[in-house]
């Protein structure tokens, strides 16, 4: 009975220590495999166009891509540490009643990368977030890294205030609605244009998120529609607009 006890014992011992080391050496997998998805090279090749398709593009309008950047192409946080505004810049001075700051620290899509370099050469881009200028601005200056490829902007001043949330009006941005498209996370900023809004997961710094890539290919296909609501429309159930 004392050896069968023990021999239990051993065996769950075992077990147990088994279990830790196997633990252990997915724990490293994982990361290992997270650090070759975040760092891999991705590439999006499209075919020349033949007469045909170039021909329907020129009887089109070119299209205009309106990008969110919370949660859409950026995550962004912050230490939660009010530092006073000791330091003689003239761009805090410049604030009113400005006596403390946050840094904000955000990391952005990867994927972004590759996307932008493709979409740029489709679509106007153009950034629209319900985020104060301040942040807004400073935040696109770094993705766009002098390209030129972010230059219209708009922020929370050009939104509408509607049931303590902030709609994106796309009027603002073009009075052509037939010609414009806008990606954002939050179906509720875009619900009084459904029809013009393609909805994308929240991006939390997952660097296995590969929704921004996975759009190209629809992507690439709406800029030869001659209204992109004519397709777009036919995802409303994809929107939960409240």
């Amino acid at each position: 009975m004392l050896k069968t006890r023990q021999c239990l014992l051993g065996i769950r011992t075992f077990l147990g220590v088994t279990s830790r080391i196997w633990g252990f050496i997915m724990y490293i997998l994982r990361k290992h495999l997270r650090t070759i998805i975040q760092y891999q090279t991705v590439r999006y090749d499209t075919l020349p166009l033949s007469p045909i398709s170039r021909n329907r593009l020129n009887g089109v309008k070119r299209k205009i891509l309106v990008l969110d950047l919370d949660e859409t192409l950026i995550h962004s946080h912050h230490d939660g540490v009010l530092r006073p505004t000791v330091r003689p810049d003239s761009y805090y001075h410049s604030l009113p009643h400005v006596d403390f700051f946050l840094e904000v620290v955000f990391v952005f899509d990867w994927c972004f990368l590759t996307f932008c370099a493709q979409v740029s050469q489709w679509y106007e881009l153009v950034v629209f977030t319900a985020s104060m200028e301040i942040y807004g601005s400073a935040v696109a200056d770094k993705l766009d890294n002098n390209r030129n490829i972010l230059k219209r902007r708009y922020y929370r001043q050009h939104c509408t205030l509607d049931l303590g949330s902030y709609i994106k009006d796309l009027l603002v941005v073009h009075d052509d609605l037939s010609s414009i498209v806008i990606l954002d996370n939050s179906p509720g900023a875009y619900r009084s244009h459904p029809d013009n809004a393609i909805p994308i997961k929240s991006w939390f710094s997952d660097p296995s998120d590969t929704a921004l890539l996975n759009l190209l290919p629809m992507l690439d296909a709406l800029r030869f529609t001659a209204d992109v609501r004519s397709v777009l429309s036919r995802n409303l159930h994809q929107h939960r607009l409240w």
